[in-house]
């Protein structure tokens, strides 16, 4: 029984444990295609622990699976018993020694923290895995990871020096360099007995080729290779030893890098030319098809992906020295005997960085064929020698179109090392991943090649290895097993007596929801069918959301809250691994009302990061909102929901009765009436709500007139936050728009974009108040005008979602949200098109105040030279506008900007809600806050979102500004 484990655990001085729903839910899948409930999560503190744990365990007949990042592809971070994740607490670099250039570490250790650590002495530790910036050295170690530069500083297991490893005994081995070596173990002497008698055979099959990963390394006990029982553990994927820490090589990071792209017809002629580029000792040679980068143009447009050389499939060739000026003689040799059809050196490291990027997210840019159906890991990092690979991806194309597959390549071709997704029909033909699995392996090993290159076997390949390794090789591999855990217990169904690779596929695949059980599906609708299922598991679990802005360095937003709490329900993969679960049937008939579901979701910020950084395209931020409308409707809502989400309401009431604002703030300011206020509107006392101005920005727009414009019309698009808050920021983009020459106006009656409903889950509120909005803006748009918004995540909803919900299902009624009936509630908006043509033709004329403005003929920015300024750009405005247009306009008026990445935290009413404001300020503590600490007491502090400006006053003694406002200010123009 779970009970007696978990209370025997906790016994046992276990502390970080969880047995519930919710963490059994979050760890039942990693990023491959199984699906292994298991019984109990253990978050080690310490060694002592995970020792506790599988003591447990053996006593109960319980598996244990370590995990770091849970980016494994292979199913091999799953189990049936106990997971130990590493990645929360054991994160400490124990040791960095330059001289002798090495460092030990915890399992839990990221290896771009370990980068950072070892950078400012020059060095860096050589494998570098696609997911390196959230990829545990645990992790890494047990499955052997490589990435791209393994080509010029090796695999992990070049670079293990010593393993501290709990055996499956429960013996504690301290193996190599590691502080307390063991003496002598008897365990080794067995080891040492079985490599003896088999010394023909480790020579002859295994260690063939660098990227030999499949089954166990035992080369490495090899008599002429030192019988390094660490290495031999590297890639056993944790099925013969607990790594409790490592020592590890850390190597000179050259100083002068260079970057050349190769371009070819196909893929297959760009592998036909690697051999020829190896002897130029490159550091890495990657494979990119054009079917990857025409993903990127069209999610992110023709700017996201840089000028490459003519053809189908590149080499990105890295060429790495101490001697800067002499890298490009040495990239024109290698252009000479490369054989390209065209080729490009990249000097500008920007544009280095993005193809590297590109190669980065391919996993998660490959998860979607061109047509939009899902494409699947399962045969993704197979390897064959280099000079097998251009006649290996030949038959593998031909081997895809034989099954009616189809498949996108790429990957380490330097090292013969192929990533490949493919669209396996899983729901209507669950045969087809099986028959495809057993012949190309048997194509693999045709080309003396290994099923797996970097990321082991996991439940993917083990039931194939016997395709590969001979009877004898496969009984070594049992034996060795035998030795260091003859109980099977850690990680039972992987490599040795594997589970079928079709035995545990997790549930991505049932039957559609239709829309009679989701009436009100919204972005998935347009994106995934209306089928919720697939919108869901568009997640792979790459786990890019784990990754931090200081990992990254860039303007990423997801996930805030993961970065806040380091808990895995809080990260996107998380939250969609719970819905997924939902949609499937796993949580039950309540799934949509289940506390495991409002756990996972209640720490979401809704802050739409994901929509745009996760290269699968998930969209938490729509898929709570569907959730929230699930679990509530007919049903009484929390407070906040009917305080908070119908927010414009109440401020539109405040403002019809006479005195109505100041006697608002009289109560808001009230000492004796705010416990009274936060209670009833389930906000945290804290918090203190914004003030409303003394007059909003309509009554004062009511007596201006805006002078014809010689480009015409603009309707600004006055949002709730903007009129009854901050009339200031509409006064000056007034004055800015005016000043560019276009004539202003207003909408004649107050309209709402509905946020505050959709992120509530008000979703049949929040579509009549969209509809009446478009019908609203619809027909200054017919005439000629342009909209305009001012607060970002209003004007994400005239771009996107308005067009969805007026696109989707009609409202069904039944919603609590004290919405007044509307006469035309049903589709047929003005000029006899549907209410859906009037938001596209608003989406379409949608601009943020810099779009416009940079598109303006004759415009010049005024001269911001010597002003430095720190934007916090709002998270919609990154996931769903885009932001380069603001960064252009600054960059043109001579502005020093140093841009954020990451969430402020308030995130609309997600900060004001009680229970959330702890998160809500460590998420601004990530980056805004120690920005504008760092900041000049003159820098100028930009912030479009009024959430954001809200945030860094309530948390600190700064304020920020609209664009609008800085704009104004450098033009002398009202509201500046």
């Amino acid at each position: 029984m779970t009970g007696d484990l978990t209370a025997a655990l906790r016994r046992a001085g276990v502390g970080d444990l969880d047995d519930s729903g919710l963490a059994r839910s979050l760890y039942a899948s990693d990023a491959s295609l199984y699906r292994v409930r298991p019984r109990a999560v253990v978050r080690p503190r310490d060694a002592d622990e995970i020792a506790a744990v599988r003591e447990v365990c053996a006593e109960h007949g319980v598996p244990v699976t370590m995990r770091g990042a849970g980016t494994s592809l292979a199913g091999n971070a799953v189990g049936p018993g106990v997971v130990l994740d590493t990645s929360r607490h054991l994160r400490r670099i124990r040791e960095l020694d330059p001289e002798a250039r090495t460092a030990l570490v915890e399992p839990g250790v990221v290896q771009a923290d370990l980068q950072r650590a070892a950078a400012p002495h020059g060095l860096r530790f050589g494998p570098d895995p696609s997911t390196h910036n959230r990829a545990t050295l645990g992790g890494m170690i047990g499955n052997n990871a490589c990435g791209s530069r393994a080509l010029g500083y090796g695999r992990t297991s070049d670079n293990v020096l010593g393993l501290d490893v709990l055996a499956g005994t429960g013996e504690r081995l301290r193996l190599g360099d590691v502080p307390g070596r063991t003496a002598d173990p008897p365990l080794l002497h067995r080891l040492r007995d079985l490599a003896d008698a088999e010394l023909a055979l480790l020579r002859t099959e295994l260690g063939r080729f660098p990227r030999q990963v499949s089954g166990y390394s035992l080369e490495h006990l090899l008599p002429e290779r030192g019988f390094d029982v660490p290495r031999a553990l590297v890639g056993s994927e944790g099925t013969l030893a607990l790594t409790l820490a490592a020592r590890v090589r850390l190597v000179r990071d050259a100083p002068a890098r260079l970057l050349v792209v190769l371009g070819y017809p196909t893929m297959a002629e760009a592998a036909d030319a690697v051999p020829a580029l190896l002897p130029h000792s490159p550091v890495a040679c990657e494979g990119l098809d054009a079917r990857i980068t025409d993903t990127v143009r069209a999610r992110k447009g023709p700017g996201a992906v840089p000028a490459l050389p003519r053809g189908g499939g590149w080499l990105l060739v890295e060429l790495a020295g101490d001697d800067g000026p002499s890298l490009p003689a040495a990239a024109r040799r290698l252009t000479a005997d490369a054989g390209a059809l065209d080729a490009r050196t990249v000097t500008d490291p920007a544009q280095a960085a993005a193809l590297w990027k590109i190669r980065e997210d391919g996993a998660g840019l490959v998860a979607r064929t061109p047509t939009g159906e899902p494409a699947h890991a399962g045969w993704e990092d197979a390897a064959v020698p280099p000079d097998r690979l251009g006649a290996y991806l030949r038959e593998f194309e031909e081997l895809l179109s034989a099954h009616g597959l189809t498949g996108t390549p790429y990957g380490h071709f330097g090292d013969g090392c192929v990533h490949v997704r493919i669209d396996f029909p899983l729901r209507e033909r669950p045969s087809a991943f099986r028959d495809f699995l057993l012949e190309a392996a048997g194509l693999v090993a045709r080309h003396g090649g290994s099923l797996s290159g970097e990321h082991g076997d996991g439940r993917a390949r083990g039931e194939l290895l016997p395709l590969m390794y001979s009877p004898k090789a496969l009984s070594l591999f049992e034996r060795v097993k035998g030795v260091l855990d003859p109980d099977d217990l850690l990680n039972p169904g992987v490599i040795v007596r594997p589970d079928p690779v079709d035995g545990t596929l997790r549930a991505a695949h049932a039957p559609p929801l239709t829309r009679r059980e989701l009436p009100t599906l919204a972005l998935a609708h347009r994106h995934d069918g209306g089928d919720l299922s697939r919108a869901v598991h568009r997640c792979t679990g790459v786990g890019k959301c784990r990754v931090g802005t200081a990992h990254t360095g860039d303007a990423a937003v997801m996930c805030p809250s993961f970065q806040a709490t380091r808990d895995e329900k809080d990260s996107t993969r998380g939250r969609a691994r719970v819905l997924q679960d939902v949609v499937s049937g796993a949580l039950g008939p309540d799934g949509w009302r289940s506390e495991a579901l409002h756990d996972a979701l209640d720490l979401c910020l809704a802050c739409k990061g994901c929509a745009s950084d996760c290269p699968t395209g998930v969209d938490m931020a729509t898929y709570k909102a569907e959730a929230l409308h699930q679990r509530y409707r007919h049903r009484l809502r929390p407070r906040a929901h009917y305080a908070l989400g119908l927010l414009p309401r109440w401020t539109r009431l405040a403002g019809r009765l006479p005195g109505g604002r100041a006697l608002a703030n009289a109560v808001l300011r009230s000492r004796a009436l705010r416990p009274l206020l936060a209670w009833g509107a389930g906000i945290d006392g804290r918090r203190d709500l914004p003030a409303f101005a003394r007059q909003s920005f309509r009554r004062r727009f009511a007596r201006h007139v805006s002078p014809p414009g010689r480009h015409g019309d603009v309707v600004l698009f006055v949002d709730t936050f903007t009129d009854a808050f901050a009339p200031e920021t509409g006064i000056a983009a007034v004055a800015v728009l005016e000043d560019a020459g276009y004539r202003v106006t207003v909408t004649e009656r107050p309209v709402c974009c509905g946020l505050t409903w959709i992120s509530t889950g008000q979703l049949d509120g929040a579509r009549r108040q969209i509809r009446r909005t478009v019908r609203a803006l619809a027909p200054h748009v017919r005439a000629g005008a342009t909209v305009v918004g001012l607060e970002p995540s209003c004007t994400g909803v005239l771009r996107t979602d308005a067009a969805e919900l007026l696109g989707g299902a009609k409202a069904d009624g039944g919603e609590a949200d004290g919405g007044e009936a509307d006469s035309g509630d049903t589709d047929g908006g003005e000029a006899g098109g549907t209410d859906a043509d009037a938001a596209e033709t608003v989406a379409a004329a949608t601009r943020t105040l810099a779009e416009l403005l940079t598109r303006t003929p004759g415009w010049e920015p005024p001269d911001l030279t010597g002003t430095a300024a720190v934007a916090q750009p709002h998270c919609h405005h990154h996931a769903v506008l885009g932001w380069d247009a603001d960064a252009a306009l600054l960059r043109g008026a001579g502005a020093e900007v140093r841009r954020l990445g990451g969430c402020c935290g308030l995130a609309g009413n997600f900060g004001v809600e009680r229970g959330h404001h702890e998160v809500s300020v460590a998420v601004a503590e990530q980056r805004l806050l120690p920005a504008v600490r760092e900041a000049a007491p003159d820098t100028t502090v930009l912030a479009d979102g009024f959430s954001c400006r809200t945030q860094l006053a309530a948390l600190s003694d700064r304020r920020g500004i609209h664009l609008a406002q800085l704009l104004a200010r450098a033009r002398g123009l009202p509201g500046g």
